[in-house]
């Protein structure tokens, strides 16, 4: 039985079907499945496998023998959301109770953690952990996610085997809920439908032109491939870069996903919302020679490549969901 939080959102439903359609395990769903709007992530999943985040650690400790595996994708991931209480419970105390369950029951973790923690990037990309202390995120949400790295680093006391995953800007289907904090692909498919035309954050920064600042741009099918392979294998404890290794331009981004739209590019440039225009990253990149040396060989979808499954197979189709 392997266990999957967060499994009615974007991530962790993709995950979760992954591991059904892959490794031969029942899969238990835990999350808020009240959402009217993620309702379609987990339709396809028997109600008897969805366990309701509130009385998850019950459940758990009633059929803790049968637990092969946690995966903890389960947060508040709103980046504009500054009320730091609100990740106080989820993304610390929620997620320190996860790891003390699997301490006590001696059950394997992968857990999320983010590329936010990086803040402006004045101490690299790494996922050294030897930086993690000094790393300034930029909003609430990165600073939980942060505060947990460390405090899971700290531990005497670890699961046998663990891994936090540093998620870089992951896109693709079952995002569909995610509204303004969906990824620049879907919203500018969605734009090009509508208007033709796909309008990106003009430049603040005096290094970079409009439309030239740089992200690590991540399949959400390539996380599921990582995670499988990290579940799969023996690899050090520790917290690991998830990203492609190669920044690409929001330029890049909009010309690819007119490319996979089969429309011309019609891009437009607006000011950057002055509610996060000082906490604006111009440039995250992840440094992925942890994971490979840990052994892991299989290449990354390009940007390019990514766009085009995701718009032809999934967006195009008005099927946005795995």
């Amino acid at each position: 039985m392997i266990i999957v939080t967060g499994a009615a959102g974007f991530i962790g439903s993709v995950v979760a079907s992954h591991i059904t359609n892959s490794i031969n395990a029942e899969v238990v769903l835990v999350d808020d499945f009240n959402r009217p709007d993620k309702h379609n992530n987990h339709a396809h999943f028997s109600s008897d496998l969805k366990i309701d985040r509130d009385i998850f650690f019950q459940w758990a400790n009633k059929h803790v023998h049968k637990i092969q595996y946690v995966i903890h994708l389960g947060a508040r991931t709103d980046t504009t959301e500054f009320d730091a209480s609100v990740f106080e419970e989820w993304n610390l105390g929620y997620s320190k109770k996860i790891w003390d369950l699997c301490v006590r029951f001696s059950i394997p973790l992968i857990y999320a953690s983010s590329a936010a923690t990086y803040g402006m990037g004045e101490w690299g990309y790494s996922d050294n952990h030897e930086i993690i202390e000094h790393l300034k995120p930029l909003n609430p949400y990165g600073v939980s996610k942060n505060e947990f790295d460390k405090w899971a680093l700290k531990q005497p006391l670890q699961p046998p085997k663990w891994a936090g995953l540093k998620f870089f800007n992951v896109y693709g289907p079952n995002e569909f809920h995610k509204g303004r904090m969906a990824s620049v692909i879907f919203h500018a498919f969605r734009q090009i439908k509508e208007t033709g035309r796909v309008k990106l954050f003009r430049s603040h920064h005096p290094d970079f032109a409009d439309g030239c600042q740089l992200r690590d741009f991540v399949y959400v099918k390539d996380i599921t491939s990582v995670i499988e392979f990290l579940m799969k294998n023996q690899t050090e404890n520790g917290i690991y870069n998830l990203g492609t290794g190669k920044a690409r331009t929001f330029i890049d981004l909009a010309n690819a996903t007119f490319e996979a739209s089969g429309k011309e590019s019609k891009i437009e440039f607006v000011d950057t919302p002055l509610d996060i225009r000082d906490k604006y990253q111009y440039f995250t990149e992840a440094d992925m020679s942890k994971l490979t040396s840990a052994g892991y060989k299989k290449p990354f979808s390009s940007l390019e490549e990514g766009v085009r499954d995701y718009v032809v197979n999934y967006l195009t189709e008005n099927n946005n969901y795995l």
